[in-house]
């Protein structure tokens, strides 16, 4: 009965404040973020198929990868990004499955995957009931940008170009956040759609199927308990 909402944004569209809400819900949040930068630890399958295509130079001293080199690398460098990808996506989608199985065993009703890049890969929104976009203005997110980074306009705007323009993410989205007020109008409009995915009809199918096993159960203990006492 668990399905799976697919939840993505774009830099400094605040994609953060709306999963400090989810979770402060109690949803079931996997973040893609952090289990990219669990898979690349130390004696790691990925961490050395990196190193063999990156060199030791991308290394910190304590042994694990400088995510700001590697990042520099392959921003300019497309083919290095695919290369990249072609090593960490596989074990970051096994990771993402075996948390998926946890939250599906606990009983959990939808799980939340959060995806930084979920509408540029196009893959995985298949396997989405639902997908969800945090998006903000673009004056704000460039704004919010060079506040956060220290960045000048030049830079902030290339950071942002290399990703898919919110604008057409919108299209694909089955739900959206707006992020361009303040915290109180993000935190009712995630309340909204919390309330709207518990309320899913998604299991009123599952909800008939227990409700008439339950019946066919409870009808098979009476004619036993009369069979024995006749």
């Amino acid at each position: 009965t668990m399905f799976l909402v697919g939840l993505s944004g774009g830099i400094a569209s605040g994609k953060s404040t709306v999963v400090a809400v989810l979770r402060e819900l109690g949803c079931a949040v996997i973040d893609a973020d952090v289990i990219a930068r669990q898979v690349v630890q130390p004696h790691s399958k990925a961490h050395q198929q990196i190193l063999q295509h990156f060199g030791t130079e991308i290394l910190l001293e304590s042994g694990e990868i400088n995510r700001e080199a590697l990042g520099s690398i392959i921003f300019s460098q497309p083919e290095k990004r695919r290369l990249l990808n072609s090593i960490t996506h596989p074990e970051i989608l096994k990771e993402m499955l075996k948390q998926i199985l946890k939250y599906f065993v606990l009983g959990y009703r939808y799980v939340i995957l959060d995806i930084p890049l979920l509408f540029e890969t196009r893959g995985l929104t298949g396997f989405m009931k639902y997908t969800v976009l945090v998006y903000c203005d673009p004056p704000t997110q460039l704004a919010r940008l060079m506040k956060r980074s220290g960045l000048g306009v030049a830079e902030a705007e290339a950071r942002i170009s290399s990703q898919l323009p919110l604008e057409e993410k919108r299209r694909w989205a089955t739900h959206v956040i707006d992020n361009s007020g303040d915290r109180e109008s993000t935190r009712r409009q995630v309340l909204q759609l919390h309330t709207r995915l518990e309320d899913s009809l998604d299991f009123l199918w599952a909800r008939l199927v227990v409700g008439t096993a339950v019946a066919g159960l409870g009808g098979l203990v009476f004619l036993l308990i009369r069979h024995f006492i006749s």
